[in-house]
């Protein structure tokens, strides 16, 4: 491959994310997939179709990164979510701080990129400070807390941590392990997710499926179309385009920091475009376009003080608590279940339980203030 040939491919890989993206903007706009949305609704008012919702999207993802894996595209052990150690104590500490906080924010990293697109202030400001706060948590004073802390306690692994990889070192192949594995989780979620006719509806069916499959997209960009064999350059395999060498799939905590250096060091030649950082881009971009083209872009501020020290709260808490996870509800929650990470269940459980503990919190304060 020349030169000219891979600057040709790592263009391709970059606007090819930047569409998986804005499809992602455009649909959550649409049809108000949300996480925190989705446990407010059950905890509040017992209501579980958006969280079938959010089972759906898992179970589509998980599914069709078991074909990946067991047809040879793409295996979980080259992802950003491979390790021979199981960071159980980081995803459950990460995870609870990240649900809480995307309670305080009023939605995650990436609802609050989909209601940026949509004229939200009150979602610029807080992602300005999870960017913040996950720098510091990648290489800064956090940093330092992260490893020196719950990054220390984990379980180490003969292969990578995830459930295909278990059942094949239990005397399974690789390909049917992978298809074993995906079918029983997402067999499982699958059965959840469409266990209401509610659930069953085509709006729900569009929110949880569509994100499931763009999710799946994201992996083919990163995993398949950006990936080298060998590098002419370097003679290693490598994925193009990513922060981590790795494929990466759609997740928005640690690509909103880099987004943000980006930003501020775009001088310095050293600074790359990245898949996370035009993902950002991208679902603000698909958002906006939906919202405009529905004349629903509104400009939106804080209601007060209370309302502003929440949300930098819950800024700062997801930043931290993101990257400790190594990913925010879809990063973890979508994207590392499908490859059925064991860290990732961890994560994408803890971010519930934290979620929880922050709806209580606000019916509590509401409560108190009535």
């Amino acid at each position: 491959m020349t030169p000219a040939e891979l600057t040709t491919l790592n263009r391709e890989v970059l606007w090819a994310a930047f569409a998986v993206a804005a499809g992602f903007g455009a649909l959550v706009q649409r049809t108000g997939f949300c996480t925190m949305g989705a446990v407010s609704d059950a905890v509040a008012m017992g209501e579980w179709t958006r969280m079938r919702q959010w089972a759906l999207a898992a179970a589509v993802a998980t599914l069709g990164f078991g074909v990946f894996a067991a047809t040879g595209v793409l295996t979980a052990s080259q992802t950003l979510y491979a390790s021979t150690r199981w960071l159980w104590l980081s995803a459950l500490a990460g995870g609870s701080v990240f649900g809480f906080g995307m309670v305080l924010s009023s939605g995650c990293i990436s609802k609050s990129l989909v209601r940026l697109g949509g004229g939200s202030l009150k979602s610029l400001v807080v992602l300005l400070v999870a960017g913040i706060s996950a720098f510091a948590t990648l290489r800064g004073l956090t940093a330092v807390w992260r490893v020196n802390t719950v990054d220390r306690v984990g379980l180490d692994f003969a292969g990578n941590a995830d459930l295909a990889s278990v059942l094949a070192r239990a005397g399974l192949g690789a390909a049917p392990a992978a298809l074993l594995a995906a079918l029983l989780v997402g067999g499982a979620l699958l059965a959840f997710a469409l266990s209401s006719r509610e659930a069953r509806r085509p709006a729900s069916l569009l929110a949880g499926a569509g994100v499931g499959a763009l999710v799946l997209a994201m992996w083919w960009v990163t995993g398949h179309l950006g990936h080298l064999a060998e590098h002419p350059e370097t003679l290693e395999e490598t994925w193009l385009a990513t922060n981590s060498r790795r494929a990466e799939g759609l997740s928005f905590v640690s690509p909103t920091a880099y987004a943000l250096d980006w930003l501020m060091f775009f001088s310095d030649s050293s600074k790359r475009l990245t898949v996370g950082i035009v993902s950002v881009l991208g679902v603000i971009v698909g958002s906006a376009a939906v919202a405009l083209a529905r004349r629903r872009f509104r400009w939106e501020g804080f209601a007060g003080t209370p309302d502003l020290g929440h949300h930098l709260a819950g800024g700062a808490l997801m930043g931290v608590g993101g990257v400790t996870a190594v990913g925010c509800s879809i990063g973890q929650g979508v994207t590392g279940v499908s490859t059925l990470s064991l860290t990732s269940f961890v994560a994408a459980a803890a971010m519930v339980a934290g979620a929880v503990a922050g709806v209580r919190y606000q019916l509590w304060r509401l409560d108190r203030e009535a």
